[in-house]
């Protein structure tokens, strides 16, 4: 049977062509002279565009024909430069909001047209991106292409480029194109640089507040890789099937092609990328995508529900796909819809783009200040960043207290960065604040020298799930997790309660404590993991089996008021006075109030709170100012003080670190003015945290496990050694630290390998390009979970890179006899830890052995060789 031109493109074995080549002429040529030496008869011979008498036009004569119509119509439109809207096949006007809505044209026209006799389908290709031969290339945006996000935004100017880009969006609807973005995302992918990381994002945003406001939002979404807050269920819910087929059928490759792309590349994003560069023509010329487009379309998605959602996602995802203009616009497609962009953009980064941003533009028609640019470039850089820090600072409070860009960046817009902006984004109900984070102690003396001179409170930290729980005039509750996820179906038990706590006056609040499971008869504590058995959803309040105890410690609005610029005592006071304690059910944290004075008396309470399950303590400021009573005793705890970093370790001479050089430039003025407030989003030493694991001694660190080898002898069905990553926080790759074959139970290896079967959804043949690696394990797995780890030491290593230029510019950090000690189900993998914190753990180690007046192995064949 003879294969048509596209069938025969299909094949992904060939090298492209260069560009232009074969015409309708040569495919539909050859397809003639086929046919003509099959039947031995020479077809009538028609010009093209003509019609013979009595004669049925061909498929070739039918192309060639409306190829001719629709290069005129190009011409004529070229000539008149005309705006106006592209038509529907029936004639009517499509709408802006549906060409965005609808992603980028339909392909189920295409499948009618290829499906039916050419008579038949004369009228329905009408419209002229359908059916021809298009060059992939040609349909690139070559103007965007050239943007230069990555100048300073001190002299890049938005309206030196704005003018041509309207031109050229406006012949496509007059919203911002998605390739804006593509060039943004290729640029910040480029370079591991935080600074030009924050300064192509301030760039593309400056541009898109000036010439396209609307599209700001859509924007902010998809470059923090996400398309509605934590607190809103809205998911994709995508699998990796659905983005196969589309690239399948788009680019035409076929299973053993796109696993050999796969097994090369290891990103489906980069596969997407080559199978895009090797596709040199379209049947259909691809309907440029837009950023309000794109976004639509994955709402579109993600609300897909009931019966056909899932080929109706299929649709929408080969849309998205096919409309995709060149090889980097079909990779972040694919990434986005992967939910996995890796351009290193966290929201932190992106809530410093938009405060700088909205400091040098504004959108036509608002009023707000600016900063003078002629003035900031005569800044020296220390006073440039703090006037940019000022601005950094009220952008992220805003987003702690109200944590969605729906309504931070409409704010922005209006009254750009402001004191309007603090009043208009303040806590509100049903709202769920970023929680206030404490920072990390190793024992009692260490937290006994940062709280010197101040009076304290001491908290028992209970082995619980953190709540945050909302209740309004109209007794509405809403129940939040410390990611912001809703909780309110999963604590049933809790929202019947909150009638009976709230004491008289209280008619509205919002409060903060741990949910812990506790025997409703004795009041014994249980664990985590006993929680963990209670269902997540639609928990029937009659069939519960596990019970919980809310342990509050914290009151941050009441009665309409924020409390969050009062000291803990006065919110602590508040609380306690204004709810009734239910036994067993809802009560306080159990606290004990101190001074670094009572050593004895804290470390009683300490043991205290270990001996009933407690992971350790909470260490918390109670008044915003030192008590002056306590001042004359700091030399009593002087010698406690950690002892600084040294520049160099055993084995030769190490470069000093920038937090090594900072911590000794603030040596002597180490206890820094410490408030009582609730700051939102933050860790600071106003909260420290004293868990048990640190005051033995043994420090533990959260790591991803990314790799396994096939085990040996008893292990061989299951994974071990098993690789483990930290997180670079500026690029947010993956950096290899250790192999861990200690701390696993049989049942646990068991279901790990049922988790990251071989050939299974969660494992890859191949390494990702985010995970940072040399080596060469039996299995990949897809990120998905955080492991709590215990080691020996922390050794420098030429194997793994994790840290490198943090410590060494030539060696990256690894760990001696790790242990595995649990999974962290409280952690996503953002909050796994950092490179940095991993540098941190390894210079107080070399800081304790100088004190010791010892030393510590660093050599590379301590580590175990698996």
């Amino acid at each position: 049977m003879e294969q048509s031109p596209a069938k025969r493109r299909k094949k992904n074995n060939a090298q492209s062509s260069p560009l232009p080549t074969r015409s309708l002429d040569y495919f539909f040529g050859r397809q003639a002279v086929r046919k003509e030496e099959k039947s031995g008869e020479k077809g009538p011979d028609v010009e093209p565009g003509t019609h013979a008498t009595n004669h049925v036009e061909s498929d070739e004569e039918l192309a060639r024909r409306l190829q001719q119509q629709w290069e005129e119509e190009d011409k004529t439109q070229q000539q008149s430069h005309s705006d106006a809207p592209t038509s529907r096949a029936n004639g009517g006007p499509e709408t802006a909001t549906e060409s965005q809505h609808d992603g980028l044209g339909p392909t189920e026209e295409n499948d009618a047209i290829n499906s039916k006799p050419a008579a038949a389908t004369a009228e329905m290709v009408a419209r002229k991106d359908l059916l021809g031969l298009q060059s992939t290339a040609s349909a690139e945006d070559t103007i965007t292409l050239n943007l230069p996000f990555d100048q300073s935004p001190l002299t890049f100017n938005p309206s030196d480029y704005i003018p041509e880009l309207k031109k050229h969006w406006a012949a496509d609807g007059g919203n911002a194109s998605y390739a804006l973005l593509t060039r943004c995302f290729v640029l910040v992918s480029s370079t591991q640089s935080r600074i030009k990381i924050v300064d192509n994002l301030v760039n593309c945003m400056r541009l898109l507040i000036e010439a396209d406001p609307d599209s700001l939002l859509p924007a902010v979404w998809l470059t923090t890789n996400s398309i509605s807050p934590p607190y809103v269920s809205l998911e994709l819910g995508l699998g990796g099937s659905a983005i196969s087929k589309a690239l399948k059928k788009v680019c035409g490759l076929d299973g053993s092609g796109l696993k050999s792309l796969y097994d090369k590349h290891g990103d489906a994003g980069d596969v997407a990328f080559e199978a895009k560069k090797r596709q040199s023509f379209t049947l259909r010329k691809p309907k440029p995508l837009s950023i309000q487009g794109v976004y639509q379309l994955l709402v579109k998605i993600a609300n897909s529900k009931g019966t056909g959602s899932v080929e109706q996602k299929q649709r929408f995802v080969e849309r998205l796909v096919q409309d995709a203009r060149g090889a980097e616009e079909s990779r972040y497609i694919v990434r986005t819809l992967c939910q996995h962009l890796r351009i290193g953009a966290v929201k932190t980064t992106m809530l410093i783009a938009l405060a700088r941003a909205f400091s040098l533009s504004r959108p036509k028609g608002a009023d707000f200040p600016l900063q003078d640019v002629a003035e900031l470039r005569r800044l020296k850089k220390e006073e440039l960043t703090a006037t940019w820090l000022r601005a950094e600072e009220v952008v992220k409070g805003c987003f702690a207290r109200r944590p969605n860009y729906n309504d931070l960046v409409p704010m922005l817009l209006e009254v750009g960065v402001s004191d309007e902006l603090r009043v208009r984004c303040g806590l509100a109900l049903h709202i769920p604040l970023r929680p206030m984070l404490g920072s990390i102690t190793r024992d009692l003396s260490e937290m006994l020298t940062k709280l010197q001179g101040r009076d304290f409170s001491c908290e028992f930290k209970y082995d619980g799930q953190r709540a945050q729980v909302h209740c309004d005039e109209r007794g509405k509750v809403s129940i939040f997790s410390r990611h912001l996820e809703v909780m309110t179906d999963k604590y049933p038990d809790l929202v019947a309660l909150v009638p009976d706590i709230r004491g008289d006056g209280v008619s509205s609040f919002i409060l903060e404590g741990e949910v812990v499971a506790v025997d409703q008869d004795s009041g014994e504590l249980k664990t985590f993991q006993t929680l963990t058995n209670r269902a997540r959803k639609d928990v029937d309040i009659n069939t519960i089996q596990v019970e919980v105890c809310l342990f509050s410690f914290d009151l941050m609005y009441l009665n309409g008021q924020s409390l969050l610029d009062r000291s803990f005592r006065e919110r602590r006071g508040l609380l306690r006075s204004m709810f009734v304690e239910k036994k067993n059910r809802f009560t306080w944290v159990k606290s004990l109030e101190a001074t670094s004075a009572d050593s004895e008396t804290v470390l009683e309470f300490f043991k205290s709170a270990t001996d009933v399950k407690c992971e350790g303590i909470m260490v918390k400021v109670l008044d915003n100012l030192p008590n002056s009573e306590l001042q004359t005793s700091e030399e009593a705890v002087e010698e406690m003080s950690a002892p600084q970093t040294p520049s160099k370790g055993k084995k030769g001479a190490t470069k000093k670190s920038q937090g090594a050089k900072d911590e000794e430039k603030d040596k002597g003025t180490r206890r820094k003015a410490l408030l009582a407030t609730y700051e939102p989003d933050k860790r600071l030493d106003s909260w420290l945290k004293v868990k048990k694991d640190y005051a033995t001694s043994a420090d533990t660190i959260d790591l991803i496990p990314v790799a396994g080898w096939h085990g040996q002898g008893r292990k061989a069905k299951w994974w071990s050694p098993i690789l483990l990553a930290c997180r670079d926080p500026i690029t947010g790759s993956l950096q290899v630290v250790t192999k861990c074959i200690s701390g696993f139970t049989d049942k646990f290896y068991q279901a790990n390998k049922e988790k990251y079967a071989e050939d299974g959804d969660n494992t890859h043949s191949s390494k990702p390009s985010y995970i940072e690696y040399g080596g060469h394990p039996d299995v990949w797995f897809e990120p998905q979970e955080v492991w709590e780890m215990a080691f020996a030491d922390i050794t420098l290593s030429p194997t793994y890179t994790a840290a490198i230029g943090l410590i060494s510019e030539e060696r990256g950090l690894s760990m001696r006899f790790p242990r595995f000690l649990k999974i962290r189900e409280d952690k996503g993998l953002e909050e796994a830890s950092t490179s940095d914190f991993l540098a941190g753990l390894y210079r107080k180690q070399e800081a304790r052995i100088k004190e010791a007046g010892g030393a510590v192995e660093t050599l590379e064949e301590a580590e175990e060789d698996f």
